[in-house]
C-alpha cells in the first residue's frame, strides 16, 4: 500500500516576510491595516487551487520555470501551463509562458537558458516542444507515433533522452504503434497472460515495457526520425510503472552516457523490489551494464557528479522491503568501490541535488512529523539542516541558487529559492496567495506520549477553525495509511486535517510505530504488528490527546482512515469500538489472507506478513480483521473503487455486504473511474460531501 512518494511516492500557507506557518491563521493585515475577512476551508477551494509542480533551473540559477495546473470545472479536469520567471531577489514574479490554448508540463532549459524544453499534446499525442524563455511561438521538436513519456536534455543540449512505452520485438516506434492498432482494432477481446503482474495501480498490463531512447536534434531544431534504443535487453521499465520519472535515468556531464536505474521483470517482478543501476553509451554502441548486481534491495536515482567519475545514487539494504532505509552511495566508476556517505544518518535520503561545488548533496526526508530539506557533507557523511518544518525537496542547485518546493498543513506546494546555505529564503510562486490568505486555518500543535514499549510517540492536533477557549468540539481520529507514512505538518488534497477543522471538528493524527521519520527501527516494528503495537499507540495517543486538551469532546468521536488506515478501521471496528460514534472506511484490507493473492506488488504483503498465504497462513490471520466482524456495531461509511488494484474493490464490498447483513447503519460509496485514490475533481467534491454529511449525522 504505501508508494516511496511520492513522493508517492504519499505524500500543504507558506513562510511570508521570514514568519513561521504556526503563526499564521490570526488574521493577516489588509493595507488599510484591517483584517481581512476570513472563512473556512471549503472543497471547492481546494479543488480551486493551483497546482504547482516540476520547477526546473536555468544553469546560471537566474530563472525558474514550473508547471501549474489549473481547473477546468466543465471538463471536470485540470489543464497544465507553464509559468516562468526570476530567482534573485528583485527579479520579475513569474509569469504564464505558454499561449492560451497551448498546455505543456515537465520543463527543462536549454544550457544557455534561452529555450524551454517541455511535453505538450498539443499536436494530438505528447511530443516535445521548444518555446523561447523570452516569450514567442513554440515549435515541435519531436513528432513520433508514440507518446513520448518522460525526456532528459543533453548537457549541451544537441540531445534527448526519451521513454517510451514498446514491445519488446519491435525494431522502431511504428511497429508498435501498429501492434497497438491492431489490438484495438480487433474484435476479439481475450488476452492471455503467462505471468503475473497482469494489472498494475489501476491499470492492466498490455505487453510494453518504457524503454529509453536517445534522439539527436538536428541544425534545423527537430529531433531524429527514429530514436536510437540505448535500453536494448532490459526487460523492465524505464521509468518504472506507474509512478516513476525523469529522475530515474540522468546524463554524464560529457553526454557520453546514461545512467538509469530499473527492476529487471520476469516472472519475480511482483515480490522483488530488487531495482539496480545501469550505465549505457549513448550511441548505443554497446548494452547497459549492472553497477549494482551485488545489492538485491532497491537502488535508485542515479546522480553523476560534475567531473563525470563518481555516480551517486540511493540504496535500501534488505531485499523485498519498500520501506527500507535508503542511504546515500558514492560509487567510484574507475574502479566501481562503493562508499556509503551517511551510514550514520538514521533516515531515510528522499533525493539527490548536488551542489555547484560537488561537496554537498541536498536531500529531503520525514523527521519528527516535518519533511526537512537537509545538506548531507558527502567526504563526512555530516548532515546539516536547511529547512526545518513543513515538508521541503529539493529540486536544483544552480548559480549560487538553491531550489525547492514546500508545503505545510496550511498550504499547498510553493517554489521556493536560498542560497546554497539556505539562507535568504524566498517564495517565488504566488497564484494562490488571495485565496490562501482569506481562510481560517485550524492553528495546530505537535505532542507526544509514551507509546508501545514506553517509547516515545508524536502526533498533531488541529484545532476547528472556530475554536474557542472554554468551548469543546468534536473530534475526528485520522489513521494514516503506508502503513510506512506519517501524518504530520504537510498538505494533502485528500486527506486534509484542515478541511476536517473547517467542519468544526478538532483532528486528531497519530504516527504510531511503523511511521516514517523516527528512525529506522521504529519504521520497521509494525512489519508482523499491524494489530497490536500500531493499535496499542493509536489507544494510548487518543487518552493522551484527551487528557492534554481540554477542547477535545471524546463523547463525539469518529475515526477514519483509507488504505492500511482502513485496515485499522476494520480491526478498530472489531477490537476497539467504545469511543465511536461512527466509522469511515477508505480502500480499506477487509481479508488479509484474500489480500495476500489478490494484490498485484506482493512484495508488500508478503514482506508485511511474514512469507506468503499458505506457507505462513497464521502470519496473514493473526491480525486479520474479518475474524472480528463478530464484534462490529459501530455505524461505517465505507469508500472504494474500482480502479483499485493494490487493494481490490472487493474488499470494500465484503465489509459493507457483512455490515448490512448484521443490520449496522452502513452506507457505500464506490466510485467505478478513481484507483486507490479519488482524483477527478467532482469525485472528490463528491467525497467530500458525502464524508462530511456522515460526519454531521453522527456528531453534531
Amino acid at each position: 500500500m504505501h508508494r516511496p512518494t511520492p513522493r508517492p511516492l504519499f505524500r500543504l500557507l507558506p513562510i511570508l516576510l521570514g514568519v513561521s506557518p504556526l503563526l499564521l491563521g490570526a488574521g493577516i493585515a489588509s493595507a488599510a491595516g484591517a483584517p481581512t475577512p476570513k472563512q473556512p476551508l471549503t472543497v471547492q477551494d481546494m479543488i480551486r487551487l493551483d497546482r504547482i509542480s516540476e520547477p526546473a533551473l536555468s544553469a546560471d540559477g537566474s530563472q525558474v520555470v514550473f508547471s501549474v495546473a489549473t481547473l477546468d470545472a466543465s471538463a471536470n479536469k485540470r489543464d497544465n501551463t507553464l509559468w516562468i520567471g526570476g530567482t534573485k531577489p528583485g527579479a520579475p514574479a513569474p509569469h504564464r509562458l505558454l499561449v492560451p490554448g497551448m498546455e505543456g508540463g515537465s520543463a527543462a532549459f536549454s544550457p544557455d537558458g534561452k529555450d524551454v524544453y517541455f511535453v505538450s499534446g498539443k499536436s494530438g499525442s505528447d511530443q516535445i516542444w521548444r518555446q523561447p524563455a523570452a516569450g514567442g511561438p513554440a515549435v515541435q521538436v519531436t513528432s513520433y507515433p508514440l507518446d513520448v513519456g518522460g525526456f532528459k536534455l543533453s548537457p549541451d543540449g544537441k540531445s534527448l533522452a526519451l521513454s517510451f512505452a514498446v514491445f519488446a520485438h519491435c525494431h522502431d516506434l511504428a511497429c508498435t504503434q501498429a501492434r497497438l492498432k491492431a489490438r484495438e482494432d480487433s474484435k476479439a477481446r481475450g488476452v492471455v497472460f503467462d505471468k503475473i503482474f497482469i494489472r498494475h495501480w489501476s491499470t492492466w498490463a498490455d505487453g510494453t515495457r518504457n524503454q529509453l531512447f536517445v534522439a539527436a536534434i538536428g541544425a534545423d531544431g527537430k529531433a531524429a526520425a527514429e530514436p536510437t534504443l540505448v535500453s536494448r535487453g532490459i526487460d523492465g521499465d524505464i521509468p518504472s510503472k506507474p509512478f516513476g520519472d525523469s529522475s530515474e535515468f540522468s546524463w554524464s556531464p560529457d553526454g557520453k552516457s546514461l545512467a538509469f536505474d530499473v527492476r529487471i521483470a520476469g516472472k519475480s517482478e511482483p515480490w522483488s523490489t530488487n531495482f539496480d543501476i545501469y550505465i549505457v553509451p549513448a550511441d548505443g554502441s554497446s548494452p547497459p551494464r549492472n553497477l549494482t548486481a551485488a545489492n538485491l534491495a532497491w537502488d535508485a536515482g542515479p546522480v553523476f557528479s560534475h567531473d563525470g567519475k563518481t555516480l551517486y545514487y540511493r540504496a535500501m539494504k534488505t531485499p523485498a522491503f519498500e520501506a527500507d532505509r535508503f542511504g546515500l552511495m558514492a560509487m567510484d566508476l574507475a574502479s566501481g568501490a562503493i562508499r556509503e556517505i551517511d551510514p550514520a544518518w538514521d533516515r531515510s535520503a528522499g533525493s539527490i541535488v548536488l551542489s555547484p561545488d560537488g561537496k554537498t548533496i541536498y536531500s529531503d526526508t520525514d523527521d519528527i512529523g516535518q519533511h526537512p530539506l537537509f545538506a548531507v557533507d558527502i567526504a563526512s557523511g555530516k548532515v546539516r539542516k536547511l529547512v526545518a518544518d513543513g515538508a521541503a525537496s529539493p529540486v536544483d542547485a544552480k548559480g549560487g541558487v538553491l531550489l525547492y518546493t514546500r508545503n505545510w498543513l496550511n498550504s499547498p506546494d510553493q517554489v521556493f529559492a536560498a542560497r546554497l546555505d539556505g539562507a535568504g529564503q524566498r517564495q517565488l510562486s504566488h497564484n494562490d496567495d488571495a485565496m490562501l490568505a482569506r481562510v481560517a486555518w485550524g492553528e495546530f500543535e505537535q505532542f507526544s506520549f509514551p507509546g508501545w514499549n514506553d517509547e516515545t510517540v508524536h502526533g498533531f492536533v488541529v484545532k476547528p477553525w472556530n475554536w474557542q477557549p472554554g468551548k469543546t468540539y468534536p473530534v475526528v481520529y485520522l489513521i494514516h495509511g503506508g502503513p510506512q507514512g506519517s501524518f504530520g505538518n504537510d498538505w494533502s488534497y485528500r486527506w486534509n486535517p484542515q478541511w476536517y477543522a473547517s467542519q468544526g471538528y478538532a483532528a486528531v493524527m497519530v504516527d504510531f510505530h511503523g511511521s516514517v521519520g523516527y528512525g529506522q527501527a521504529f519504521t520497521n516494528a509494525i512489519s508482523q504488528h499491524w494489530g497490536d503495537r500500531p493499535l496499542e499507540d493509536l489507544q494510548k495517543g487518543w487518552d493522551a490527546a484527551l487528557k492534554k486538551y481540554a477542547f477535545l469532546d471524546g463523547s463525539k468521536a469518529c475515526a477514519l482512515g483509507a488504505s492500511y488506515g482502513g485496515y485499522m478501521v476494520y480491526w478498530m471496528a472489531g477490537n476497539w469500538n467504545t469511543p465511536w460514534k461512527c466509522l469511515v472506511d477508505h480502500d480499506g484490507v477487509l481479508d488479509n489472507r484474500m489480500m495476500g493473492y489478490a494484490t498485484e506488488e506482493l512484495w508488500f504483503s508478503e514482506h508485511e506478513n511474514g512469507g506468503t498465504p499458505w506457507a505462513n497462513p497464521e502470519g496473514y490471520e493473526q491480525f486479520n480483521p474479518i475474524r472480528f466482524v463478530k464484534n462490529w456495531r459501530v455505524p461505517m461509511l465505507i469508500v472504494h473503487s474500482q480502479l483499485d488494484f493494490r487493494i481490490p474493490v472487493e474488499q470494500g464490498i465484503a465489509a459493507f455486504t457483512a455490515l448490512q447483513r448484521k443490520g449496522i447503519e452502513s452506507k457505500y460509496l464506490y466510485f467505478p473511474n478513481e484507483n486507490h485514490w479519488v482524483l477527478h475533481p467532482q469525485n472528490s467534491v463528491q467525497w467530500h460531501d458525502t464524508v462530511a454529511a456522515w460526519l454531521k449525522q453522527h456528531l453534531q
